[in-house]
């Protein structure tokens, strides 16, 4: 039995509002009053069979881009367009009326946005060796000029050894220390909300055999803020060191957020202008 049960619909998969709204109701509790930020983990989230039928489509690696530097390496990004209909039909659903729903009585948060451009979101696969360094993520959508508030992630590693690593990890707000762990198993999912010290990651090289790798469905929700966007401190993904470890710093984004909060605005845009000429 499933937490969100998908309901065969002519041989589409589609969530119940009112079940969705009452799971949302009932999990509340848990993920308000959780440390070190708003969070839960929940196992079998959706059915583990759907979720087995979507890897039948997992995209292809082969000849794909991914990122590969010091913070992030080996990670591989599909947007849906790059995925077959049982794919594309879930992430649907997970961006739909009804999921809308659970979302905001889980979490308290009224208004939310979901996104049809999939920003960052869709798949994700990490190869062995490969990692994603703690961090906190972007806060804007330049397109939609909206503010993230909440990701989802559910996993897609059947027979997952816990050796070869690939737990998702939460710090605490002043990255003194990692107060939770997450294995990343078929059918568990992770939703939190994203403010700017909502630190996290899998920051340790993944140890699974080559012919593996670290899957996952990722989703990301948002809402207008009715002053709007420009007056919010505006970020893209700050990673942090763990202490004690020798995870590097990634200067470049240090100086840009710097130059934004520092530079008068006349500046910022005399400069921007003269760029796009």
């Amino acid at each position: 039995m499933s937490v969100l049960e998908l309901q065969d619909r002519g041989g589409l998969y589609a969530f119940d509002e009112a079940q969705c709204t009452e799971a949302g109701k009932q999990l509340a509790e848990r993920y308000q009053s959780a440390e070190p930020f708003p969070h839960i983990a929940i196992d079998d989230f959706v059915s583990k069979d759907v979720l087995r039928e979507l890897l039948t489509e997992f995209p292809s690696s082969d000849g794909h881009e991914f990122f590969d530097r010091d913070q992030e390496r080996f990670k591989y990004q599909y947007h849906p367009q790059e995925c077959g209909p049982r794919v594309r039909n879930l992430l649907a659903e997970l961006n739909s009326q009804a999921f809308l729903s659970f979302l905001s009585n889980m979490t308290g948060i009224k208004g939310l946005i979901s996104d049809p451009y999939y920003l960052g979101g869709g798949l994700h696969e990490t190869k062995r060796g490969g990692h994603l360094g703690v961090h906190a993520d972007f806060n804007i959508h330049n397109k939609m000029k909206l503010q993230r508030r909440l990701n989802l992630l559910i996993y897609l590693n059947d027979d997952w050894d816990e050796a070869w690593g690939g737990h998702l990890e939460l710090w605490d707000r002043e990255m003194k220390g990692c107060t939770e762990k997450v294995a990343p198993l078929i059918g568990r999912a992770v939703l939190f909300n994203t403010d700017l010290d909502s630190f996290h990651g899998h920051p340790d090289p993944l140890a699974c055999p080559p012919e593996r790798s670290r899957r996952s469905i990722a989703t990301y929700y948002y809402t207008a803020p009715p002053e709007g966007v420009a007056n919010l401190p505006k970020r893209t993904t700050v990673f942090k060191e763990r202490p004690g470890s020798t995870d590097r710093a990634d200067w470049k984004v240090r100086a840009q957020h710097m130059w934004k909060d520092w530079a008068p605005p006349a500046v910022q845009r005399m400069l921007s202008s003269a760029k796009a000429d």
